[in-house]
């Protein structure tokens, strides 16, 4: 090899890019004064095309492969600079790679909430987050219209203004697809989906593609929010009414093992009638049930001296029931000798047969009948 091709294999470039960064989009390759050799090699890999602009004007793109830089395979270029009869000497010409791989993880929400009419709730307002992906579908149109003359472009310096346009196109959707709130965790996906193809066309006008787009969450103001737990956990509870009685069983079998608990002053006197009365609205339609006073009427304590007891029916517990009350209930067919009682003092639940100011309740019962 002589001197003259030695020196000459010296000035040949090779012009390529290794990207370490997972945020560039758009990078030009550091020339000085923009200076380039004849005969360069230009490298690019997968995931990446290579855009030669002379002049402030988009000439060559280049998808990935080795090239050597001619007038054979500069064939914009070299009608722009006017190389008719082939060109030797070193040319002028930014070159700006252009990454095609998809940025993923991208964050989009509503900065604001989004006011829309359910036909459950009414007017509600919403929050929605999520994520999305995007590449560069198209980099003449990414650099021309999006980049200029940026020399590191990154994901930050668009991702404002494409989160602007989802949300303002998931607005739209949300508010047409009439999807009632409880139902919307259910059409993550759906929505995902209609939003891609919504926006698709003003993504392209910048040379990109969704790939992937995805809503994570849908929420509703705190308050609703706790408003709505509460309506959940009365649906939990089931039977309002019968939880209340359950609730009030519990807690006068509670005060009845306290000797000085509802017997103690007028507060607990007024506590033990009121459950009293919440407890005979639970007994079955034509019942006897304790006098209920009138609205305004004071309940008047039980007479001094006056037995009360506690009666298991359906296999719960009812009452207390003065014996006026269980007689009327034995004549009825409610209360019967094998009914369990029970009243304070009394070691456990006993049959009211077994009862001594119970047993007369029970009329004696008649012996056989004789032979005929």
């Amino acid at each position: 090899m002589g001197l003259f091709d030695k020196i000459r294999g010296e000035l040949i470039d090779i012009i390529e890019w290794t990207d370490s960064s997972n945020d560039t989009m758009v990078y030009r390759f550091p020339r000085y004064d923009n200076e380039i050799k004849m005969g360069a090699k230009l490298v690019v890999r997968e995931g990446q095309v290579a855009a030669f602009i002379n002049m402030g004007q988009l000439a060559d793109v280049y998808s990935p492969g080795m090239y050597t830089l001619d007038t054979e395979n500069m064939p914009i270029l070299s009608t722009l600079m006017g190389w008719k009869h082939g060109f030797h000497s070193p040319f002028k010409a930014e070159v700006y790679f252009v990454s095609t791989r998809r940025f993923t993880d991208l964050k989009w929400g509503t900065k604001h909430q989004i006011t829309l009419r359910d036909a459950e709730f009414g007017p509600v307002r919403l929050r929605a987050f999520g994520t999305y992906a995007i590449r560069v579908s198209d980099a003449a149109i990414f650099i021309r219209e999006i980049v200029g003359t940026d020399g590191h472009f990154t994901t930050d310096e668009i991702t404002n203004q494409l989160r602007n346009l989802i949300v303002s196109r998931f607005a739209d959707i949300i508010g047409e697809s009439k999807i009632p709130v409880l139902d919307l965790a259910a059409n993550y996906d759906e929505l995902g989906e209609f939003v891609t193809k919504k926006i698709a066309a003003d993504f392209t006008g910048y040379g990109l593609e969704v790939t992937k787009m995805l809503v994570e969450n849908i929420s509703l103001p705190e308050a609703v929010e706790k408003a709505l737990d509460k309506r959940t956990s009365m649906g939990v509870i089931g039977n309002l009414q019968q939880y209340t009685q359950f609730q009030t069983a519990n807690a006068m079998e509670e005060a009845a093992k306290n000797p000085g608990g509802m017997a103690a002053g007028g507060m607990g006197m007024g506590m033990g009638f009121a459950m009293a009365n919440q407890m005979g609205n639970a007994m079955p339609p034509g019942q006897p049930q304790p006098p209920q006073p009138t609205q305004g009427q004071q309940v008047p304590p039980p007479l001094p001296g006056q037995v009360m007891y506690f009666v298991a029916l359906h296999n719960q517990q009812a009452g207390p029931f003065d014996l006026a009350t269980l007689g009327q209930m034995a004549k009825g067919g409610q209360l019967n000798n094998q009914t369990l009682v029970w009243k304070q003092g009394m070691a456990q639940w006993t049959a009211a047969a077994e009862v001594t100011d119970l047993a007369n309740l029970f009329g004696a019962a008649p012996p056989p009948l004789p032979p005929k």
